[in-house]
């Protein structure tokens, strides 16, 4: 038996707690992450994170959404070729290279004023080493929402639900709401070859009761899902299992 779904938008999220960034296409590798994800990490005081010998650390070591919810309102670019962010934080563009001393000192700086009462030291960027991301699982290679799912959250909570408050890559349509819970193990293969293997139901925080484009946090999500649903899970984790191109408007099918 098969399903078809469809893929109707592709994200990625260079900066940890920064701007999604739209892709119409990306390549992933067999057991690799989401390409261009969660590459930095805004380090809130000492965390512990060791470049050379990395371990995941939980999210609260780092600036991000749950907690710091006026980092919504920064708007950001990555450009990989420079390595350069690009931002717009109410004033005059800025840029910072963030392969430079320069450049990451001020990045900090800015951070030191737009949430100056969350820092618990001095925030120091940190970038992902080789097979490494800062994402908020472990197993956290590629994360799906299904765009059902959020309508149900819309009729939940009596108004709109912006997608990216789930913050995934990969936003779908063609499941019933709530039936991606359920296909632990089960595999979604592309026209390309791309084989990803569901593997877990993502719990949700915080982080989604902040509006992305005022952020204002001004809904609460997973409090609403528990009280509906008796969990706080929406959307699934994935595992790249066979590599392959992905594009926006691909349609998968459901496999097993």
């Amino acid at each position: 038996m098969s399903a078809a779904i469809h893929v109707r938008h592709l994200y990625r999220y260079p900066v940890k707690g920064f701007s999604p960034e739209a892709v119409a296409q990306a390549d992933l590798e067999t057991s690799g992450h989401f390409p261009g994800d969660r590459l930095y990490a805004v380090e809130n005081g000492p965390s512990g994170f060791d470049a050379v010998a990395p371990r995941h650390q939980p999210k609260t070591k780092y600036l991000m959404l749950m907690r710091d919810e006026a980092l919504a309102r920064l708007r950001t670019r990555f450009d990989e070729a420079s390595a350069t962010l690009h931002v717009e934080a109410g004033g005059a563009p800025l840029a910072f290279r963030l392969d430079t001393e320069e450049g990451r000192d001020g990045l900090a700086a800015l951070m030191r004023e737009t949430v100056p009462e969350s820092l618990r030291g001095e925030p120091r960027l940190l970038e992902a080493p080789p097979q490494y991301r800062f994402t908020d699982s472990k197993i956290g290679f590629v994360s799906l929402v299904n765009l059902a799912s959020v309508r149900a959250v819309e009729a939940f909570v009596g108004a709109p639900v912006d997608p990216l408050r789930f913050r995934a890559n990969l936003y779908v349509e063609g499941l019933a709401p709530w039936s991606e819970l359920e296909l632990s193990g089960r595999v979604l293969e592309a026209p390309s070859g791309l084989r990803l293997k569901l593997t877990q139901r993502t719990q949700r925080c915080a982080a989604t009761n902040v509006d992305p484009v005022s952020g204002l946090r001004d809904l609460d999500i997973p409090w609403t899902l528990d009280a509906r649903l008796g969990h706080r899970d929406c959307g699934i984790y994935a595992e790249v299992v066979a590599g392959g191109s992905l594009r926006a408007g691909d349609a998968l099918t459901l496999l097993g």
